[in-house]
């Protein structure tokens, strides 16, 4: 298998996922995706986080989503290895209730069915959607984030509006062809 920056395998009912380098909203777009087709049904998720070195609030956002959604299923997100500066960045935000984090030697098996193994990029609607829905957990989670990512909310709203009249725009003038 070729190293990427973000693996998501499953194996008898755990989500493990590795997380290198920065994870950002690029990260967060397919691990979004994933949540969304398992619906109410929600699984343990482990989170090999020794490689990641810093985190964006979108990417926090849907690690955000997951555990609220885990939380409500009586399931958990495991973040293993997370450095203390990844850790400090959860804190800040309010959401690292939302997480158990242990240190290990041995890291999330990767064996499994791989689910994801990319750090390609997604369209821009999948994207601008899954910055909205972000932060719209962090707030979710922790309502102090509300002042913090207003602004930001409310921009990625209206990307995500735009994006979906261009989308229409788009299939229609195809279609009409």
């Amino acid at each position: 298998m070729q190293e990427s920056d973000l693996v998501i395998v499953h194996r008898a009912g755990v989500y493990a996922v590795r997380v290198s380098g920065r994870a950002n909203f690029e990260y967060a777009v397919p691990i979004r995706e994933l949540i969304n087709t398992l619906g109410d049904r929600v699984e343990d998720f482990r989170f090999d986080m020794s490689g990641c070195l810093a985190m964006d609030s979108t990417f926090m956002g849907v690690l955000s989503m997951i555990g609220l959604k885990a939380r409500r299923a009586g399931t958990r997100v495991e973040l293993v290895n997370a450095s203390d500066f990844v850790k400090k960045l959860l804190r800040d935000l309010g959401v690292n209730k939302l997480f158990a984090f242990t240190d290990a030697e041995n890291t999330p098996s990767l064996d499994g069915e791989v689910v994801e193994s990319s750090g390609a990029p997604h369209d821009m609607l999948a994207a601008a959607e899954t910055v909205s829905e972000a932060h719209e957990k962090l707030v979710e989670a922790d309502q102090s984030n509300a002042a913090r990512f207003g602004a930001v909310i409310e921009f990625a709203h209206r990307d995500v509006e735009r994006l979906r009249r261009e989308k229409e725009q788009d299939e229609d003038a195809g279609g009409s062809k």
